[in-house]
């Protein structure tokens, strides 16, 4: 799948989560980086690609990117299996406490944003023909369906036209049919 398609449906992702387990307390500072650690998850299955949008943000990002492909051995390896997941779990775990002040943000709201994004990226691209090494190192990869030449090719009109559409109407129609757990959930910003 293209970033974009990932992003959005990072976004809904978080959406869903947030209205079937609405959080107690929210802050702007916590809901707007909810939003953006929900698309920063999403790209970080692809950080082995030096092409990845996260490197745009960084100065000599491609630099790094081009040094962390190598680490990675090619695209869709440790970064998209469970592993990977263990990993980034362990890594923000130790990161966001000395990151970020919980007296401003709430640490635990942007660590499942994050890990949101981050699962729906390993989600989406088990629909692609190329399919997830989710446990590697073993190399059998999964996909769905498990005939790979069903799957969608990235890129391509059926991602463009079905699927990224799919999603803007899933997004909206469960956003209407939940309007009132997300207006509670908003209210919390507002108090």
């Amino acid at each position: 799948m293209t970033s974009r398609t990932h992003d959005l449906f990072a976004f809904a992702s978080l959406v869903t989560v947030a209205v079937n387990y609405p959080p107690v307390s929210l802050n702007v500072t916590t809901l707007v980086a909810a939003s953006v650690g929900s698309i920063v998850g999403s790209l970080l299955p692809d950080i082995d690609q030096a092409s990845n949008r996260l490197w745009d943000l960084l100065p000599a990002g491609h630099v790094f990117g081009r040094v962390l492909k190598n680490l990675f051995l090619h695209h869709r390896t440790i970064s998209h299996s469970l592993l990977g997941i263990f990993i980034l779990n362990g890594a923000l775990s130790w990161l966001f406490p000395k990151l970020f002040n919980p007296n401003f943000i709430n640490v635990q709201i942007i660590y499942y944003a994050i890990m949101v994004g981050f699962i729906s990226h390993l989600f989406l691209d088990g629909f692609t023909e190329e399919g997830i090494p989710l446990f590697f190192p073993l190399k059998w990869k999964i996909g769905f369906p498990p005939i790979a030449s069903w799957r969608i090719k990235t890129g391509q009109w059926f991602e463009k036209l079905v699927v990224f559409p799919g999603i803007v109407v899933y997004l909206l129609y469960f956003s209407f049919q939940n309007q009132k757990n997300l207006g509670g959930i908003l209210k919390l910003v507002v108090r």
